[in-house]
């Protein structure tokens, strides 16, 4: 019963008249709060959908089968986006000292980009979905228009550096990619220096979060600000791209050092 632990375990689906499986899948139709689902991976729920602690329902934005001058792709070669529209949001957490709700970063109908690895994908009603936690989320950006339901018709919004805004204690930092030339003048991108590195570890702030809640309710202070140079972890945070342009986002603790 697969499905069935991940319904326990990550959603709830209240008023559910049966669990059978269904061989046919239905299209979604427009909605009120909350999302209500006739089918969850392939069973009949007929109740509302609603996620459980610091989980978020997310459709998940298209697949991209053509490059932007209109070359169409192979199964194997398809973008598959880790963004997509928040459907639904679970209750959130507690902090474990004091008990005080942590803020939910997000709200149904916003936008946001989360990591490659995470969440668990899942299907309602034959829609692709995804289930991730609050702390998976890199970046989120107002998508405006549309009402978040998962329709189908929601407007595509281009993400760019301007309707981005960093989450929680997360930094979103501009990285620019260095060339290093080769004794024969060959150019190599920064994945392919001699020292080892994959990605550049320095860059300058251009969004920060409101930090992370300590105990008593307070946020703690974020000890960078837009426009800081910073040298963080190698290796540490998850690379995106907005437009033509690479960012880092690092989490504060994983930032060493600014100039």
């Amino acid at each position: 019963m697969k499905v069935f632990g991940i319904t326990v375990s990550l959603l709830l689906a209240s008023s559910c008249s049966a669990f059978a499986p269904s061989s046919s899948s239905s299209t979604s139709t427009s909605r009120t709060q909350p999302l209500y689902a006739k089918t969850l991976e392939g069973w009949k729920v007929d109740g509302t959908v609603k996620p459980v602690g610091n989980f978020i329902l997310v459709k998940k934005a298209e697949v991209e089968s053509q490059t932007d001058t209109g070359i169409l792709l192979s199964e194997s070669s398809k973008v598959v986006k880790t963004e997509g529209r928040v459907v639904e949001v679970g209750p959130g957490k507690l902090h474990p000292d004091s008990g005080i709700p942590y803020p939910t970063p997000v709200s149904v109908g916003d936008g946001l980009i989360y990591g490659k690895f995470d969440g668990t994908e899942i299907s309602i009603d034959g829609i692709a979905h995804s289930l991730i936690r609050d702390d998976d989320i890199l970046v989120k950006f107002d998508v405006g228009g549309g009402d978040g339901d998962g329709d189908g018709e929601d407007a595509t919004v281009t993400v760019t550096e301007d309707n981005v805004e960093a989450v929680n204690e997360g930094v979103l930092v501009f990285v620019e990619t260095r060339e290093l030339a080769t004794s024969g003048g060959l150019l190599l991108g920064s994945s392919s220096s001699s020292d080892g590195s994959k990605r550049p570890s320095t860059g300058v702030v251009v969004k920060v979060g409101p930090g992370r809640m300590a105990a008593s309710g307070d946020m703690i202070p974020m000890n960078v600000e837009v426009g800081d140079q910073v040298k963080f972890m190698d290796f540490a945070g998850n690379e995106i791209k907005i437009g033509d342009k690479e960012y880092s986002v690092v989490k504060m603790p994983e930032i060493l050092a600014k100039f």
